[in-house]
C-alpha cells in the first residue's frame, strides 16, 4: 500500500513475469494500438501474406 500523509493512496501490483509486464505495456501504448489497427485494416483489404505462404 502506498500512502500519503500517512493515508492508503494506492497499491502497486507488480508483474508475475518480465513477459506479463511488456503484454501490458504493449497492450496500453496508442502508438502499438494504432499500428495494431493499421495492420487489421490493411489485412482486411485483401494486402499482406498469410502465415502459411510463407512456409
Amino acid at each position: 500500500v502506498i500512502t500519503r500523509h500517512g493515508k492508503p493512496a494506492g497499491v502497486l501490483i507488480g508483474f508475475e513475469t518480465e513477459d506479463d509486464w511488456l503484454e501490458y505495456r504493449l497492450e496500453n501504448d496508442p502508438r502499438f494500438l494504432q499500428r495494431i489497427a493499421k495492420a487489421r485494416t490493411s489485412l482486411r483489404a485483401g494486402k499482406g501474406v498469410r502465415l502459411e505462404a510463407l512456409k
